[in-house]
């Protein structure tokens, strides 16, 4: 059997939770209580997501940054599972949740300086684009070794527990990262700590050109957790309102001390794993075209029409705000130059000890000598 000939699941049958349909009906009986101005704030960074995303890809073709790891269609539960936290709560994301960050605040500037590598780069140039850190907004740091994140959520969520904080931890991660043992390493002590985390599987449907069906023999990700007593439950992970709605769910109860909740967001990467792979070679084209009447920002855009909340004037005017944002943003990183050598020194120690002052000085040295 050829890669091609293998299919992603797609949302389908009672288990699946879904409430906006793909003309932007939904089921007002499970129509989560949003006010109107958070709807719109949800819909304008989804779409600065998606933007966002476009314009990195661009920049690398030209060879103007040198990596990036885009995310079209999975906006909704990116954004969705981040919009059902509180500020307090801690994000530990994969690498593809630019969403995640711009919710909580987190500028197209800050991540385009982090894409560039340059000066104002809150890593300092130190690690590939679009793997940042953004600590001070409770936002763990973008690692690519893959699954170590859902590890570190748990052991955060074990300290916040013990600490009586109540926090609660959300990690993402692909369906890829259930093969790795950390996955599981960190299944098992969330079920056995009754940790407060959510575990957010983004089930794109390709482990970068591993199918879902050489991935696992599972009949989903969500029936991991049973194994390792964590409620797993499935939802249709291009559905905003009902990711949402999965999420407080889970929010609730960990909050309650009721432990942990597996959620597996059913989506699809409408793009590359990255700008390092071409899916033609292993993805069927058609598979695109199926998924695209299920893209997640138009299904909610609907909503939010059939509800009075925006229209396509605002549409268009949204989106001449969002290329000013990002040209502007891609213009000041590409000016700014890069990371001054002596910072490779810094942030190791709380007082750099006397061998590395030393080394330091040599650095200094020999490029004062390199430039005269």
């Amino acid at each position: 059997m050829s890669f091609v000939d293998l299919k992603p699941q797609t949302p389908s049958g009672d288990d699946v939770l879904s409430i906006l349909k793909e003309d932007g009906s939904f089921d007002a009986k499970l129509e989560p209580t949003i006010a109107a101005a958070d709807l719109v704030q949800l819909y304008k960074t989804m779409t600065m997501t998606r933007h966002f995303d476009a314009r990195m890809v661009t920049l690398q073709r030209q060879g103007r940054i040198s990596f990036y790891l885009p995310g079209p269609g999975e906006e909704a539960t990116v954004c969705g599972a981040a919009f059902a936290l509180e500020h307090r709560d801690w994000i530990f994301p994969c690498y593809r949740e630019s969403g995640a960050a711009f919710h909580r605040g987190v500028s197209a500037q800050m991540i385009a300086d982090q894409c560039f590598g340059n000066a104002n780069d809150i890593n300092k140039g130190r690690q590939m684009p679009v793997h940042w850190a953004f600590a001070e907004m409770n936002i763990a740091s973008v690692s690519s070794p893959i699954a170590t994140q859902v590890v570190h959520a748990v052991g955060a969520a074990w300290g916040s527990k013990l600490k009586k904080a109540g926090d609660v931890m959300l990690t993402y991660f692909g369906e890829g990262a259930t093969s790795h043992p950390d996955f599981h390493n960190a299944m098992n002590m969330a079920g056995v700590l009754k940790a407060p985390v959510i575990m957010m599987c983004r089930n794109n449907g390709w482990a970068i050109t591993t199918p879902r069906e050489l991935q696992t023999a599972s009949e989903s990700f969500a029936i991991k957790g049973v194994a390792y007593g964590v409620e797993g439950i499935q939802v249709d992970g291009n559905d905003v309102l009902a990711v949402i709605t999965a999420v407080r769910r889970a929010v609730e109860k960990a909050r309650k001390g009721e432990g942990a909740t597996l959620i597996e967001a059913i989506t699809y990467r409408m793009s590359s794993h990255s700008t390092s792979d071409d899916p033609s070679v292993y993805r069927d084209a058609n598979d695109v075209d199926t998924w695209q009447p299920k893209d997640p920002l138009i299904r909610f855009r609907k909503y939010l029409e059939a509800k009075g909340y925006w229209d396509a004037a605002k549409d268009e005017a949204l989106l001449v705000e969002i290329k000013a944002t990002i040209d502007k943003a891609i213009t000041t990183a590409e000016s700014v130059a890069g990371p001054k050598p002596e910072t490779l020194f810094d942030d190791v120690f709380a007082e750099i000890p006397p061998h590395l002052q030393l080394q330091k000085q040599e650095l200094l040295t020999y490029l004062a000598q390199e430039q005269h």
